[in-house]
């Protein structure tokens, strides 16, 4: 089945709606209009149209009255924008180590504009912070503590000769 309007990008307030329909729909196994608009703290007649347009990009299987599913394009999609929120958030509330509402709020807002390369880019970065040897948990934590430091160091030379007594303890003799 093509997909109607496929050439036009849904707008943040779409991939919201996708969002929400989701959860919903794991939650519940399907979502309903009202379930959408506390989701979403909108009033119901604006979901109308949001649900409207979906339906005609062929994103969710919408009927007045009834069930809101998504079709698997709908499905495709809503993953990835939920894909994205969750690195967001991780990145966000993990390793620059904002409040989790914080984190959350921002991670919505940037969901809808970053794009792929930088996203990927972005999950690079996390992985290779938790893998390589030089970074890992005690690179995190020693940035989780210049966080609470008020982004300042005043013991900078002995943090690195503490690290490098680490690294030297670690190798093989």
């Amino acid at each position: 089945m093509a997909l109607k309007n496929q050439s036009e990008p849904l707008t943040s307030s779409l991939e919201d709606y996708l969002e929400a329909i989701f959860s919903l729909e794991r939650e519940n196994k399907s979502a309903r209009s009202k379930d959408i608009a506390e989701r979403l703290g909108v009033q119901r007649g604006s979901v109308t149209g949001a649900l409207q347009t979906l339906a005609q990009k062929g994103l969710i299987h919408y009927h007045p009255y009834s069930k809101i599913t998504l079709t698997p394009e709908g499905f495709r999609l809503a993953t990835r924008i939920v894909y994205r929120h969750k690195a967001l958030f991780e990145f966000l509330h993990t390793f620059l180590q904002l409040p989790e509402d914080l984190a959350e709020s921002n991670a919505c807002r940037l969901e809808h504009h970053i794009d792929d390369e930088a996203l990927d880019r972005l999950i690079a970065f996390v992985q290779f912070v938790r893998h390589c040897p030089r970074t890992g948990s005690d690179w995190l934590a020693g940035f989780t503590r210049m966080c609470g430091d008020c982004d300042h160091c005043a013991e900078c030379e002995a943090c690195i000769a503490s690290c490098l007594e680490s690294f030297r303890e670690q190798q093989p003799s």
